[in-house]
C-alpha cells in the first residue's frame, strides 16, 4: 500500500512500522532508543509522528505504529519540534556528561537546565539491556525506581554470566557503558577478562567466554575464529579469490 511521509509518496508492506517504511525509503526520524537488530521499544519517545487517517489526527511513536491502512505522516510540525526539544531538554538534564546529549541539545536549542548527576551518561534507553538479551547473557537489567533507577548487574558486582562481548557497549547511543582494554585484558561491568590475539595481526580482539558463546550457539568450529573481524574479512576475501581463478 502506498503512504505519504512530509508529502513524499512511499510504497509501505502491511504491518511495518512507519519508521521502518520510512527508513527502507531513505527517510529520516529522530530516535534514540531504536536498533534494527530488535526494532523498536517506544521507550525515548523522539520518533513521534503526526498521522492523519482520514479526518483524523493523532501522535504516534513511529518504531512502534503498525501501517494498516493509506496514511499521510508529518515528522516535522512546530508541535513535534516542541515534544522533541522537551525530551533532549530532560535527556540532558538525566545525562549531561555526553557528549551525544551535549550534541543533541545544541542541535534542538535546547534552554540550559540544572543537571541530576553531572557525570551521568546514560539515558535509560534500555538498548544496552536489548543486546544483552540477545546475546542469551542477560548479565544486566534495570534496578531501583524512580530518579534512582539505573542499569546494572545484580548488587551491583560481577555477573557470572557476563562474557565480555562488549554488545551492550557498542550499541549504547550515549557512550555511558565503561569498557577498559590494558595489558591483555579487559574489564566491563566489575569483572576482568582475559582476552586471547589474532594468530596473524596479533591484536587483542576477543575474550575466550565469547569464543566460546559462539561456538556453543552455533555448534561448531568457527572457521578462522582465531582471526580478527578484519583479518577475517581478508583471509575470506582471499579463498574466494582463489575460488574463482
Amino acid at each position: 500500500m502506498k503512504i505519504t511521509i512530509d508529502g513524499n509518496e512511499i510504497e509501505a508492506n502491511f504491518g511495518e512500522t512507519i519508521l521502518d517504511a520510512a527508513n527502507r525509503s531513505g527517510l529520516e526520524i529522530p530516535t534514540l532508543c531504536y536498533s534494527e537488530a530488535f526494532g523498536g521499544q517506544g521507550v525515548c519517545r523522539m520518533c513521534m509522528v503526526e498521522v492523519k487517517e482520514g479526518d483524523r489526527k493523532r501522535l504516534v511513536a513511529s518504531c512502534t505504529y503498525p501501517i494498516t491502512s493509506e496514511i499521510e505522516v508529518q515528522t516535522s510540525t512546530p508541535e513535534l519540534l516542541e515534544i522533541r526539544s522537551n525530551i533532549i531538554t530532560l535527556l540532558y538534564r538525566r545525562a549531561p556528561n555526553s557528549d551525544y546529549m551535549k550534541k543533541l541539545h545544541q542541535e534542538y536549542e535546547c534552554t540550559g537546565v540544572e543537571p541530576v548527576d553531572p557525570e551521568e551518561k546514560c539515558i535509560m534507553c534500555r538498548l544496552c539491556i536489548k543486546a544483552c538479551e540477545k546475546v542469551g547473557a542477560y548479565a544486566i537489567s534495570t534496578i531501583m525506581r524512580g530518579t534512582e533507577k539505573r542499569v546494572a548487574t545484580p548488587f551491583d558486582e560481577e555477573s557470572p554470566v557476563c562474557i565480555g562481548c562488549n554488545a551492550c557497549a557498542d550499541i549504547c547511543p550515549t557512550g555511558a557503558i565503561s569498557v577498559k582494554k590494558e595489558g591483555g585484558r579487559q574489564k566491563i561491568w566489575h569483572k576482568s577478562f582475559e582476552m586471547f590475539r589474532c594468530e596473524v595481526c596479533g591484536d587483542y580482539f576477543s575474550t575466550l567466554p565469547v569464543k566460546e558463546h559462539v561456538k556453543e550457539q552455533l555448534e561448531l568450529t568457527v572457521s578462522g575464529d582465531n582471526l580478527c573481524p578484519n583479518c577475517r574479512r581478508n583471509k575470506l576475501a582471499r579463498d574466494v579469490a582463489n575460488v574463482s581463478k
